[in-house]
C-alpha cells in the first residue's frame, strides 16, 4: 500500500447510500443475518439515548417506525426501552403484515414482549394519540425511524406531514435512527423538509451529508456506532468520500533530533505585486508558522519591503527593473535556479491578472524540475483564461479555488458551485489531474480516482481576507517538509493539503477563544498554527478536538 494510500484509508468512512447497501450486502453474504445487524442497530441506538436521558426508564417514548428497514431498527429499540422500563408506543406508517424480512421478524419480537402499535393515517397523530387516551404532553422523548439514508429525491405525502407534526412536538427529546428524515445523506440538506433531532445515531458510519456543518441544525449531536459490519467489507468495497477532521493530524511529520533548517524545506512563494503585497506576506507568514525551515518571496522590484512587513526571516528576491512593479516577461536565471532548488512553490498571492503575470505563470509552472506547487488567488484566475498554463499543472500540484475561482475555471457561477460543490469538485478534478481544494464551509479536497475528503468545519473566523492565503503557505510548508521526509514523488500531496486544511480550520479555532465573536485578522490564524500544530503532537489535537467542536460535533465509538 502506498503512503499516500495510508492516510486516506486510516480517515473514518462516510459511506454513500449505495456504498452502505454494498455494505449491507456484503457482510451478509459473509453469513452475518440482517436480523443481526438490525439487532445491533437496535442495541447501539438504545445506548446513546441512554447517554442522553440517564433515568430512561421513567420516561415514555413515541417511536416513529417507517416502512423500510430503519423501521425494524425502531422496533428493535422499542424492545429494548420496555425491558428497561420505559413505557412505548410505536406509530408505524404501513401495515404490520406488510413488513418483511429481518424487520417483520422484530416487529413480531417486539410485539410478543409487549410493544404496543397504532398506525399513523395520512400523517395525522391525532388518532395516534387518541388510540391510547395520550396526549402529546405524555411523551418526553420521541424516535425518528420512518426513512433511512437511502432516500431519493423530496419526501413525499404522508411521510412529510408526519415529518411536519414529528417536528411540532416541542420540548422532547428527540433521537433520529441512522439520519433524521428528510435529510439527504449527500447534500446535509432537507428535502424539502427533515426532522429537527437532538442526536442522531448513525450505524456503521457517518453518511457524508451527516458532516456537513449546515446539517447540524437536524442532526444535532452526532453518534456513529458499529453494527458489526466486517473490515474485511470496508477495504473490499471502499467509499467514495472521507471525514477530513484532525484525527489527520497524526501523519504529520516527526520533528527530528539534531534538526537544521534544510530539513524543513525550503518554500517559495511567488506573488506580491506592490498593490497586493500582503497576500504574498501572508503566505509567507504562513509558511513560517507551519515550520518550514527557509521561505523566501519573488517578486517584482519595489515590494520586497512591504512583504517583509517586520519578519526578517523571508527572504526576498527582487524580479525586474527596480521600482518596476511588473513580471518579467522571462524567468530570471536566479529565479529558475531558485525554483529548482527549493521543495515547494506558493504561486498566485497577490500576483496580479496582467498579462504579462500571465505569461510568467506559464513559464514558471513549465520550468524542468521544479516542486510541487500550491496554486491559489490570482494564479487561479490567470489558469482560467490560459490554456498553455494548464498543461504544466501536475498530479502533485494542488490548487486551492473558493467558489468565485472554482466558477471561472468550470465557466459556470459561484451560486452553481454552492448548489452542488461535489459535483463541482468532481468536475475540477477532470479539469485538472491536480489536488483540488475546493475552499468554503465543508471544505472539500480530491483528486481524480481518489476519495473525496469532507471537512466538517465552518468557522467564522477563518471568513477574513487574507485567510486563503495563509492557507495555501501552511500547504506549502506542510509539502517541503513532506517531500524530503518521504521523498520527491511520494504522491502525498493530497495528504498534505488535508492536513493543511484541517491545521487551518483548527487554527481558526483558536483564534476563536481571543475573538469569539470575529475580528482576527488573518495574521492572527497563521500565528495560530504552531499553537495548534504543538496541541496535535502532544496527542490533544486528535479526535477529541476535532468531534467536540462548536462547528459539528461526531461522537465516534
Amino acid at each position: 500500500m502506498k503512503t499516500a494510500d495510508v492516510f486516506t484509508a486510516s480517515l473514518p468512512p462516510l459511506p454513500l447510500p449505495e456504498e452502505m447497501r454494498l455494505w449491507d450486502a456484503e457482510a451478509m453474504a459473509l453469513g452475518l443475518p440482517e436480523v443481526l445487524l438490525m439487532e445491533n442497530a437496535g442495541r447501539a441506538a438504545f445506548e446513546v439515548l441512554r447517554l442522553h436521558v440517564p433515568d430512561i426508564s421513567k420516561q415514555r417514548a413515541l417511536i416513529f417506525m417507517g416502512g423500510g428497514n430503519n423501521g425494524g431498527d425502531a422496533a428493535c429499540l422499542a424492545r429494548r426501552l420496555l425491558d428497561a422500563g420505559t413505557r412505548v408506543l410505536v406509530a408505524h406508517t404501513k401495515p404490520l403484515g406488510h413488513y418483511k424480512g429481518a424487520a417483520a421478524r422484530h416487529i413480531r419480537l417486539a410485539g410478543a414482549v409487549g410493544a404496543p402499535f397504532v398506525p399513523l393515517r395520512r400523517g395525522s397523530l391525532d388518532k395516534v394519540f387518541g388510540a391510547k387516551g395520550l396526549g402529546a404532553e405524555d411523551f418526553s422523548i420521541v424516535v425518528d425511524g420512518l426513512a433511512g439514508s437511502g432516500l431519493e429525491g423530496e419526501l413525499r405525502q404522508p411521510l412529510r406531514g408526519i415529518v411536519e407534526s414529528l417536528n411540532s412536538l416541542s420540548g422532547r427529546f428527540v433521537l433520529a435512527l441512522d439520519i433524521p428524515s428528510g435529510l439527504s445523506g449527500v447534500t446535509g440538506r432537507p428535502c424539502p423538509v427533515a426532522v429537527r433531532a437532538d442526536a442522531t445515531v448513525s450505524f456503521a458510519a457517518a453518511k457524508p451529508g451527516l458532516v456537513l456543518p449546515w446539517a447540524r441544525t437536524w442532526t444535532g449531536r452526532m453518534h456513529v456506532r458499529d453494527i458489526g459490519i466486517p473490515a474485511c467489507v470496508r477495504s473490499r468495497a471502499p467509499c467514495a468520500a472521507r471525514l477530513l477532521d484532525a484525527g489527520c493530524l497524526a501523519h504529520l511529520p516527526e520533528i527530528p533530533e539534531g534538526a537544521h533548517k534544510s530539513v524543513f524545506g525550503h518554500v517559495l512563494v511567488i506573488g506580491g505585486i506592490p498593490r497586493y503585497s500582503g497576500a504574498a506576506h501572508l503566505a509567507a507568514r504562513a509558511a513560517l508558522r507551519a515550520g518550514a525551515g527557509l521561505v523566501s518571496v519573488a517578486s517584482p522590484a519595489g515590494a520586497e519591503g512591504r512583504i517583509k512587513d517586520g519578519l526578517p526571516e523571508i527572504m526576498a528576491l527582487p524580479l525586474g527593473e527596480p521600482g518596476g512593479g511588473a513580471w518579467p516577461t522571462t524567468l530570471p536565471e536566479d529565479l529558475s535556479v531558485l525554483l529548482r532548488r527549493c521543495d515547494a512553490l506558493v504561486i498566485g498571492p497577490g500576483m496580479g491578472r496582467t498579462g504579462e503575470a500571465r505569461v510568467f505563470l506559464a513559464a514558471a509552472l513549465a520550468l524542468p524540475g521544479r516542486p510541487p506547487a500550491v496554486i491559489d488567488a490570482d494564479a487561479l484566475a490567470l489558469l482560467a483564461g490560459c490554456g498553455e498554463a494548464t498543461r504544466h499543472v501536475t498530479g502533485d500540484d494542488v490548487i486551492t479555488p473558493h467558489p468565485g475561482e472554482a466558477a471561472a475555471l468550470l465557466c459556470t457561477t459561484a451560486a452553481e458551485i454552492q448548489a452542488d460543490r461535489f459535483a463541482a469538485l468532481g468536475a475540477l478534478c477532470r479539469l485538472l489531474p491536480c489536488v483540488v481544494v475546493l475552499k468554503g464551509a465543508g471544505c472539500l479536497t480530491g483528486r481524480a480516482g481518489e476519495a473525496a475528503l469532507i471537512s466538517p468545519y465552518d468557522v467564522p473566523q477563518l471568513a477574513v481576507g487574507g485567510s486563503g492565503d495563509v492557507l495555501a503557505g501552511c500547504i506549502g510548508a506542510l509539502l517541503s517538509r513532506t517531500r524530503l521526509s518521504a521523498g520527491a514523488n511520494s504522491g502525498l500531496s493530497l495528504a498534505c493539503a488535508g492536513m493543511g486544511v484541517t491545521l487551518h480550520a483548527l487554527a481558526g479555532l483558536e483564534c476563536a477563544v481571543s475573538w469569539p465573536a470575529r475580528g482576527n485578522g488573518a495574521s492572527d490564524i497563521a500565528d495560530a498554527l504552531p499553537r495548534v500544530w504543538a496541541k496535535a503532537r502532544r496527542g490533544n489535537g486528535g479526535n477529541a478536538v476535532s468531534r467536540n467542536v462548536a462547528s459539528h460535533d461526531v461522537d465516534f465509538a
